[in-house]
């Protein structure tokens, strides 16, 4: 274990051990969230009680993030800390274990319970969503150590099965470090847990017909929710975030589009569109949106709803059959 980092489970225990020091108190303790979904869960946990502090807005991209001084000394002050993990958010380590030393920290990818799925290799998938090409785990939620975090896909709040798990992690870990509004944070997350069924049944019923439709994504960042609902992905334009394709990748790209029947190929907020352009050209392809992160989303209890529905929507809109 590294250094400033702990597991759901450890910060319960840690703030127990260390409860006598830090009497109960009404209001909230300062804590920081890393992205927008995420922070969306956690502020559902604690509405009613304080608002927790997003450092990322859905605009930004955390796979290539510095971070500012002002939000340095967000962590320094925070007493709980949420984190997806170092596959996504790898600008956070060396801060976290310099600067978030008094927090309890909790990082998403080790919350027991939590499915981690491998990074899928290659920009060209062969196989359907519920059999993913890549290496490690296939999502038992059995994913540990330094390395195999690494190589999972951080983008695991896209599964509404982990968003439960993170909900209920949050409500145990903010019920310790802040006893006073221990009963108001489970009754939150018991709420929020609700609300993410009926959000599951929703997408269950909205994205069933879109099954078997093969489309291409900017980067491999919807293997959660494409596992969960039988989607259909057929390969990424980029396998690295922020590395431009080369000619020789298009050309594949192209390829798999003619050959798999793609009739989508779907961009990012957060990155520019013009490769995607360029992919499509002369493939008779569709451009379409999709946004793991949220942009432009206001932050709030319902911004991770409002992220799921549209997913889904603008999967629906571009995929679903045109008269």
């Amino acid at each position: 274990m590294k250094h400033g980092r702990l597991s759901a489970a450890l910060i319960v225990t840690a703030v127990l051990a260390t409860s006598g020091h830090h009497p109960a108190r009404a209001d909230a303790p300062a804590v920081v969230v890393s992205v927008l979904p995420v922070h969306s869960l956690v502020a559902g946990v604690m509405d009613g009680v304080g608002s927790p502090r997003l450092l990322l807005d859905g605009g930004a991209s955390p796979h290539a993030y510095s971070l500012k001084p002002s939000e340095a000394r967000q962590l320094a002050n925070a007493r709980v800390v949420v984190w997806v993990g170092e596959a996504l958010e790898a600008f956070l380590e060396r801060p976290l274990a310099a600067l978030a030393g008094k927090a309890r920290i909790v990082e998403a990818q080790g919350i027991p319970g939590v499915v981690n799925l491998p990074v899928r290799e290659g920009g060209v998938w062969d196989g359907h969503a519920d059999e993913p090409k890549g290496h490690g785990s296939h999502g038992t939620g059995d994913t540990h150590g330094h390395a195999a975090h690494r190589s999972a896909d951080g983008h695991l709040w896209l599964d509404p099965a982990n968003a439960k798990v993170i909900v209920r992690a949050v409500a145990t870990a903010l019920a310790a470090a802040d006893a006073a509004n221990a009963v108001r944070y489970r009754a939150n997350a018991t709420a929020m847990a609700a609300r993410i069924d009926e959000l599951n049944a929703r997408l269950r019923s909205k994205l069933a017909p879109l099954a078997g439709k093969p489309y291409i994504v900017f980067h491999d960042a919807y293997q959660y929710m494409e596992r969960r609902y039988g989607l259909t992905p057929a390969g990424a334009v980029t396998v690295s975030p922020g590395r431009s394709p080369g000619a020789k990748r298009l050309i594949e790209l192209r390829t798999r589009i003619r050959s798999a029947g793609a009739a989508c190929v779907f961009i990012e907020p957060q990155f520019e569109p013009r490769i995607a352009r360029t992919v499509i050209e002369g493939t008779g392809a569709r451009l379409g949106t999709l946004d793991p992160l949220g942009a432009g989303l206001a932050p709030g209890k319902d911004a991770y709803f409002t992220l799921m529905e549209k997913l889904a929507e603008n999967l629906a809109a571009c995929l679903a059959p045109r008269g």
